[in-house]
């Protein structure tokens, strides 16, 4: 466990392992302990790196509202920082996975695969009205709240009521003091707010980006799917219509894991490591297109 500053702001981050590196970035409102059943599957054979988006886990608030850019410079920023200029395997859970591709698309020299773990997607995000309005609502809603205390009370138990509706008959395995330390904070649900109101402003941005930019020849991209028996039988069919689908616009290739809640990589953390191991270190690209990546 260590704390690097970038942009002003001290991030936390977790390093396991020794090889070729992998980055397992979470979900919205997550943290580093949701990837702790899948390190161990890795640690022998890949560098594995984990860090706290701001606000989330351990790291330091700020007031900069996330955007998809800035969320792929950060990668590059931790990765930066730690010595790893390699080309990583970027493993992006949720809104995490918009994060993971778009660092491949803007750094195509860095990035030796993509493994999308129940990737949010959005197919013809538009872009919302008000943006100054939601941002101005969301920051005195957070702050009212956090005022009144209501993370310290509250902010643990509904960690775990999440944790445990997002997984297939699972409890949530992560300790309790780590998940009292990340989830009691205002800093916490300031940002789990943030990313949530700025979660359409960043598919629209992937999407722009995705016409401009396309991901380095050959990338391989694995797309892991839950398939959650508990979803009505149309909306489980959708879904993994919709993560096909994903696969398929980015030549990639399509798991499904089942029977797994969104949680993927606590039900089924074995699916995620496979994913990782399964994409081959390869070496830089051209020397040019690395710098026009960067």
């Amino acid at each position: 466990m260590t704390f690097i500053g970038i942009d002003g702001v001290v991030h936390h981050v977790v390093v396991d392992g020794s090889g070729p590196p992998c980055v397992l970035s979470p979900g919205l409102g997550m943290c580093w302990f949701d990837w702790d059943p899948v390190v161990p599957l890795l640690a022998a054979d890949r560098t594995v790196v984990r860090f706290d988006r701001p606000g989330l886990g351990l790291s330091g608030h700020t007031r900069r509202w996330p955007t998809l850019g800035g969320e792929a410079r950060r990668i590059a920023a931790v990765l930066d920082t730690l010595r790893l200029d390699g080309p990583v395997t970027l493993v992006g859970h949720s809104l995490a996975g918009f994060h993971a591709e778009a660092f491949a698309r803007l750094f195509p020299g860095r990035a030796a695969g993509l493994v999308l773990v129940d990737s949010s997607v959005e197919e013809d995000p538009r872009p919302r009205r008000g943006r100054a309005v939601r941002d101005t609502a969301t920051r005195a809603y957070a702050t009212l709240v956090s005022a009144a205390g209501l993370p310290r009370v509250a902010g643990p138990p509904l960690r775990r009521a999440a944790v445990r509706a997002g997984r297939v008959g699972g409890q949530d395995p992560a300790p309790y003091d780590a998940v009292r330390r990340a989830y009691s904070t205002g800093r916490w649900l300031h940002a789990a707010l943030a990313e949530n109101a700025t979660y359409t402003d960043q598919a629209v941005a992937l999407a722009a980006l995705r016409r401009r930019r396309p991901l380095p020849p050959g990338l391989p991209v694995t797309v892991l799917a839950a398939d959650d028996p508990r979803r009505p039988a149309h909306r489980r069919a959708r879904w993994l219509a919709r993560q096909r689908a994903l696969a398929t616009h980015l030549n990639g290739t399509l798991r499904v894991s089942s029977p797994s809640g969104h949680l993927l990589m606590l039900d089924h953390p074995q699916d995620v490591a496979e994913a990782v191991l399964h994409t081959q270190a390869r070496p830089p690209l051209a020397e040019e297109e690395r710098a026009r990546g960067c």
